[in-house]
């Protein structure tokens, strides 16, 4: 299976900024990805999409991220990035990377990390 790790999560004040990172890997397994997303999940609501990106670099965003949140990836390194600006409380959530591709001689993965919580609050 392919591992998901993200990074930088934290707590900051409204309009401040946050740069969340995940990197993925497959010890001993060959894989390719074609779709690294960024999802959400607030307390007592569902895991919403964020931002995704296919490997061609189209993008696609949430109307609430739109404006203030940009999705990129290092496709060398396997990993996703999400900046967000001008952050709101109610973006204080979960939030977890996805990614969806195939591993050599294995088929295709939809693999999701463990989370990292983002707090915006004064």
């Amino acid at each position: 299976q392919v591992q998901l790790v993200e990074s930088g999560g934290g707590l900051v004040q409204p309009g401040g900024s946050l740069r969340l990172s995940c990197a993925a890997s497959a010890s001993g397994s060959i894989f390719s990805i074609h779709y690294m997303g960024w999802y959400r999940q607030a307390p007592g609501k569902q895991r919403e999409l964020v931002a995704g990106t296919s490997r061609g670099d189209s993008t696609d965003y949430a109307d609430s991220a739109k404006g203030r949140f940009t999705i990129s990836r290092n496709n060398a390194k396997n990993m996703v990035y999400l900046q967000m600006n001008s952050l709101k409380p109610e973006d204080t959530a979960v939030y977890y990377c996805n990614a969806k591709g195939s591993i050599l001689l294995k088929g295709n993965f939809d693999s999701w990390g463990q989370g990292t919580q983002v707090t915006v609050s004064s």
